[in-house]
């Protein structure tokens, strides 16, 4: 049986989906590949290690915490929390290890949460 889809994206409402589709590149090292339906949708260039992002413009603020979000793997959660709170996320100050996972809980501008896990060797 063939599979249902043919493809992944992961996508995040924003009210200001530039600056949200901007941060998201710079976290991701990638960049916009294009808009779509009159910049209502913003999708980042693909990486072969990683689903595709798209930012979606809405008209109203996230509300609440959201249901799904987005584990990212570093070498390092120090240093990737020095990368990202410049570029507008925010951590909640609390490390978190679990089973001998260590993470970090952000958000991005928006306030939608992520979390940073340690992968491998610092």
């Amino acid at each position: 049986m063939p599979a249902i889809a043919r493809f992944l994206y992961i996508t995040i409402d924003a009210q200001d989906a530039e600056r949200i589709a901007d941060f998201w590149a710079a976290v991701l090292d990638t960049e916009r590949e294009e808009e779509l339906d009159e910049g209502r949708f913003l999708v980042l260039k693909g990486r072969a290690d990683l689903p595709a992002l798209c930012v979606q413009r809405v008209p109203e603020p996230k509300q609440g915490k959201v249901r799904i979000h987005l584990d990212l793997g570093a070498a390092d959660v120090r240093d990737a929390t020095a990368r990202i709170e410049p570029l507008g996320g925010t951590w909640d100050g609390e490390d978190r290890i679990l089973d001998g996972v260590e993470w970090r809980t952000f958000a991005d501008p928006e306030g939608h949460e992520f979390d940073i896990l340690r992968v491998g060797s610092p």
